[in-house]
């Protein structure tokens, strides 16, 4: 390492220009925090008559971060005026000081006319700005807001109900400086690194055999994610042995994209696992049995996803398995898809002479009466009475070339 010469001389001045001053700036935003409330008298001919500066109050309504109320005086609020109109007035009814806002209150018309009542502060520029007030009790609104005796024969009292809608505007001012920073924040990439962690086989704790292979894997990841394996590990009928779990019914290729989506939390590429040339045949026969592995370990989001793809690549040498396959795992969108696409008659024909079809017959027989209705609701139901020979399908595969389930290798 070097060391740090000292410089005993004296600096000279720079020659450039010195720097004009930072500017800096901030804006004032000056708005209103609006809010409504509709205030229905009911019964107001019992009303009158309870007092000059007596009133019935609406309920408590927040506008701005302050409570509101109603206040409506069937006798009036002032004496002078000797119960000749009636009063209306909106009240701060919180603790606040100098609180601006601007208000309008309208007395609705009930009749098909809709020529209603209204004092606003919005719709008219005040000269001396909105409306201040100084504590918790105080009003802003009308002595005399309507004569008593128009009021009473007038479109605006309807079934002895009055109908009052109030708005009120709260006065907010802010300061934005402005803004000196942006800053990307990447997409989150948690899957990325769990993925690698599967990847590394470091740190793995647990074992799984799938005919004859093994995988490593992390307990605590499978746990979080499944909660069969969350059971299977660490409930109270755990495994006797978690070193080595021997895993039954699954095959190698479907074991491998499980474990890829619990680390992953995406579908591998089903091609590559199983290394066939007819891709599209060997996705629709991977998606399938992980479908039924997705339902085995609890995994929701899996199952939707494999769903989704079958519903896409549904054909006629596939459509009958994973119809049988959508009834014993519960697949309601996707069985809907299939009933509906066999249904079409230039479909069922060749679906009928498929092996799969006869496994969805042996295996699932309730399904074939579905199948029925759905046919009978198109009006082609007679068509499957009708006699069949072979011949090649109108997705252009054969018709009996592929067995029901084939092993993946």
């Amino acid at each position: 390492m070097g060391t740090i010469k000292v410089f005993n001389g004296t600096l000279k001045p720079s020659s450039s220009p010195p720097l004009p001053p930072p500017v800096t700036c901030s804006t004032s935003c000056t708005e209103t925090v609006d809010g409504c409330h509709e205030f229905k008298i009911s019964g107001y001919s019992l009303a009158k008559g309870m007092g000059i500066g007596k009133f019935v109050a609406s309920d408590s309504f927040v506008v701005g971060g302050y409570t509101w109320a109603i206040y409506f005086y069937p006798d009036g609020k002032s004496v002078e005026d000797n119960a000749a109109f009636v009063s209306l007035f909106i009240a701060l009814a919180s603790e606040g000081t100098d609180v601006r806002a601007l208000f309008e209150l309208t007395l609705l018309d009930q009749s098909e006319k809709q020529r209603h009542k209204v004092h606003s502060h919005f719709l008219r520029r005040l000269d001396s700005g909105p409306y201040t007030l100084k504590y918790r009790g105080s009003m802003w609104g009308y002595k005399r807001f309507f004569k008593r005796t128009q009021l009473e024969t007038s479109d605006f009292l309807k079934d002895d109900c009055l109908i009052i809608k109030c708005r009120v505007g709260v006065v907010k001012t802010n300061t934005e400086g402005p803004k000196i920073y942006s800053i990307a924040v990447p997409p989150s990439n948690i899957s990325q690194h769990f993925g690698k962690l599967l990847e590394s086989g470091k740190l793995t704790d647990v074992s799984f055999e799938v005919d004859r292979e093994v995988f490593s894997a992390h307990k605590v990841v499978l746990a979080a994610r499944s909660p069969v394996f969350r059971a299977q590990l660490f409930g109270p009928l755990k495994d006797k042995s978690t070193h080595c779990i021997k895993v039954e019914d699954i095959e190698v290729p479907v074991f491998k994209a499980l474990l890829h989506f619990i680390y992953w939390d995406a579908l591998p590429d089903m091609q590559e696992l199983v290394g066939s040339l007819n891709s599209n045949w060997a996705s629709t026969m991977m998606a399938q049995h992980l479908l039924a592995a997705a339902d085995r370990y609890g995994l929701e989001r899996l199952r939707l996803l494999c769903e989704a793809k079958l519903c896409e690549n549904v054909a006629i040498n596939n459509v009958a398995t994973t119809l049988a396959l959508a009834e014993q795992h519960h697949c309601f969108q996707l069985k809907a898809v299939c009933l509906k696409f066999i249904a079409v008659p230039e479909n069922l024909r060749a679906v009928i002479e498929t092996d799969g079809y006869k496994y969805l017959r042996e295996s699932c027989p309730s399904v074939i009466t579905e199948l029925l209705h759905c046919v009978a609701s198109i009006g082609e139901h007679s068509f499957v009475a009708c006699g069949y020979g072979k011949g090649t399908l109108f997705d252009g595969s054969d018709t009996n070339g592929r067995r029901v389930k084939p092993r993946l290798y």
